[in-house]
Formats: structure tokens, sequence, C-alpha cells
């Protein structure tokens, strides 16, 4: 959705209840007392739901990203516009400007409340399939006289490690038999260190056990051929960074890229909620225009 088709469906405050009205009835109201998604009545005079079974109240924000705030739900509609509007993002600044909030910690709070909610949305599924695996090291924001104490480089405390996997399917050319490699979906996670128990943990949680892991010769590998089907282990180098190991390095280099474009860098407390925006647009970087509903819709989740 572009700036002039929010403007022109969404003029107000009652369009956007109504929007956001269709959006919980089509995906189900969870009601808390009966813990499951019920049969639900609308009140027009009291703008809830109420249960068919146990007859609680459920407001339009109750049991969303939205439950409890104070901003109006056409503010949070602009926000998820501005949110979902671009790959890149905004700095909080520019994101509290556009919205007109008075507040900065009005802005911050609401940017990493959708991106909280971009992570559970994504944290459903599993990757499979073929998929590439490594580390990222990435600066993280910290006091500068501490800074100055503390090594450069790889595995330095100046840097956070960050878990990257991307599916990736070989495809051969049929004209010349070249094989080339199809990106999936990825998934980004903060890791405590780069040991063996960190990794396999992140392994565990996020590919599927029927799955072929591609890898350099780490050490820290040494137990995922006992947590998936396969593992195929590839020395670095400048053939397997374009190759076998294409995708999740195009990522990592994406990252960076973005973090220090755009905010330049970000204190290791909210990484992980940096790297959820950027995977969660990665996955859905064909949608488009439609990125605005997919958002609404995971906003509206009861897990969140």
């Amino acid at each position: 959705m572009n700036i002039l088709d929010f403007t022109r469906d969404f003029p107000d405050e009652q369009s956007c209840e109504e929007y956001l009205k269709s959006h919980r009835e089509r995906e189900g109201v969870y009601c808390k007392t009966c813990s499951s998604y019920t049969n639900h009545y609308w009140f027009g005079t009291k703008k809830c739901f109420e249960c068919s079974k146990c007859r609680r109240r459920t407001s339009l924000k109750a049991g969303t990203v939205m439950e409890s705030s104070n901003l109006s739900l056409h503010t949070w509609f602009a926000a998820f516009l501005l949110m979902s509007a671009t790959k890149k993002g905004f700095s909080c600044m520019e994101f509290q400007r556009q919205l007109g909030l008075k507040k900065y910690v009005t802005a911050f709070r609401l940017m990493h409340k959708i991106r909280s909610v971009m992570g559970k949305r994504d944290s459903a599924y599993m990757l499979k399939g073929m998929v590439e695996y490594d580390e990222a090291y990435v600066e993280k924001a910290i006091d500068g006289e501490l800074k100055k104490q503390l090594k450069r480089g790889k595995g330095s405390q100046r840097q956070a490690i960050v878990a990257v996997a991307a599916e990736s399917t070989p495809l051969e050319d049929k004209n010349t038999g070249g094989i080339s490699r199809h990106c999936g979906f990825f998934k980004m996670k903060v890791i405590q260190d780069a040991s063996a128990s960190s990794v396999d943990g992140f392994v565990k949680e996020t590919i599927n056990k029927e799955s072929v892991i591609f890898t350099d010769k780490n050490q820290a590998y040494v137990n995922l051929e006992k947590l998936v089907e396969s593992h195929v282990k590839v020395k670095s180098s400048a053939k397997t960074t374009n190759g076998e190991l294409n995708w999740v390095h195009t990522a990592i280099s994406n990252l960076k890229k973005n973090l220090l474009g755009i905010y330049h860098m970000v204190t290791e407390k909210y990484l992980q909620n940096y790297l959820d925006e950027f995977v969660y647009k990665l996955n859905r970087r064909y949608f488009g225009e439609k990125l605005f509903d997919r958002l609404i819709i995971a906003a509206i989740q009861h897990y969140v």
C-alpha cells in the first residue's frame, strides 16, 4: 500500500476500526477465558466482540499488539504503513517526525512493538530443504571509553554474534548446464557465542530435521550431522562464497549495510528486534503492496 492508497482508504479513525474489525472476524477472535478461538458477536454500540460461550467481551485492540495503547488506530495504521513501505526501514527520529509524535520514546517503543510482532510471525515456521548456515559479526553500540579498551577484529566484545541461515535450492540452466542457487526463507538470531552448543541450539530451533545443511569447516559445527539429515562441509573460499554459501553471505552483507546506513549502530539489547524486521521484509520481498495487509494480520494474532 502506498501513501495515496492509505489516505484514500483510511481517512479517519472509523475507517481503521471497520478495517480492523473485518480482519479480526476473518482471522478469528481469541477468547482469553476459553483459551481458544471461539465464535464472537459484535456489539456496535460498545465496539467490542462478545464470546458466545463465556460472554467475555474483547475490544478491537485487545489481544493484539495494540492492546493497552493510548495511540489511536489511525496512528497505529500509519505506523504499519511506514514499517512496511520500504525495504530499508526508517530511523526512529524520522519515524517520529512522520507520525507527528511528541516524544521520541513513544516512537521508539512503537517501532519495537511492531518489530517484535514481525519476529513472532516468522518464528512460526522452520527452514527446510537445503539450508546454508554461517555467523555474522555485527558492530554494536557501546560506551566510547569502554570501546577503546576492547580489542578489534573477529570475536571482539565490540561485536554481537548473529546466527544466519538461508534456504537454498540448486537450479540447473537447461541451455548452459550451469548451476545457480535459488533462495527461499531466512532466519537470523543473536547467539551468546560461536560455540557448538549455541550453534546446535539455533539449528534445532530453526531448521527441520530432514534438511541438508551447508557450512564451512568450522569446528563448532561438529554436531550438526546429528541434528539434520545431512551436513555438507565446504572449504571457505571465493568460490564457495559465490556458490554453496552465496545467499547466507549476501544476507549478512545486506544486513550490515542496513544497520550501518540507517541506524549506524544498535545496542545488543535491541539487536534481535532489528534482525526480526530485516528478516521479515526479506522473507516477503515479493509481496509488494500486500505487505501492509500481512503486517496487520500478524499484529492481531493472539500470541503477540
